[in-house]
């Protein structure tokens, strides 16, 4: 950190820290649990799975955790942009999207396909089971609408890069949002997780352009 930042750019830069660290950290995570949790498997079984069984906990937190993270990325973000397009619903849709992170941890998804193992699909679906799709679904659909927010915003800026990534990442994040819902399985499964951590990669990009450029 730049000794010459003004306090306020400090404070900045620290809640921008971790917008950087968010994804890198929900991914190592789940994929660790993914590829060693016994009757998991990753071709077939949503992450939001893993919250389930007695290591279930990890998940859980990995949740919360992340969201939390995610919302206090989406406070610097708000501090490091000036006033202009996308500079209050471009971060408000981020810590809804945070928000809906931690409700994913809070509300837990219902065993399905045989997972945990021995697990039998359950006939309908519970209460805490619904809340976690359901908040999961306004998160998602803020998350995209925050791409395309501050994709015209980096494009106002001259940040072209930044605004085709962030376009792009709307789009895949809609497929692969769209494709789980479905109920399909399979490779619309490894999509959707494909989608979720090219969020996050956006995620960690947008906080190292705004961490750089803080003063």
């Amino acid at each position: 950190m730049n000794p010459n930042c003004t306090p306020a750019a400090r404070i900045t830069k620290s809640l921008l820290g971790y917008g950087v660290i968010a994804g890198p950290i929900y991914g190592v995570v789940a994929l660790a649990q993914a590829l060693t949790r016994e009757g998991f498997d990753p071709i077939r079984h949503a992450w939001s799975l893993l919250a389930n069984g007695d290591f279930g906990w990890i998940q859980i937190t990995n949740f919360i955790v992340t969201g939390l993270m995610t919302v206090v990325a989406a406070v610097g973000l708000r501090r490091a942009l000036t006033p202009g397009r996308g500079s209050t619903w471009g971060p408000l849709l981020i810590v809804a999207y945070g928000l809906s992170l931690v409700g994913a941890g809070i509300f837990r998804a219902d065993p399905a396909q045989g997972f945990p193992a021995g697990a039998p699909q359950p006939s309908t679906i519970s209460w805490h089971g619904m809340l976690h799709f359901m908040v999961g679904g306004v998160g998602f659909l803020c998350l995209i609408v925050a791409c395309f927010v501050l994709a015209s915003r980096f494009t106002r800026d001259g940040q072209r890069r930044l605004a085709w990534f962030s376009r792009i990442t709307g789009v895949v994040f809609l497929a692969g949002f769209a494709g789980i819902a479905s109920g399909s399985h399979g490779p619309t499964t490894l999509a959707f997780v494909a989608a979720v951590l090219t969020v996050f990669a956006w995620l960690t990009t947008v906080s190292v352009h705004f961490y750089r450029t803080a003063a």
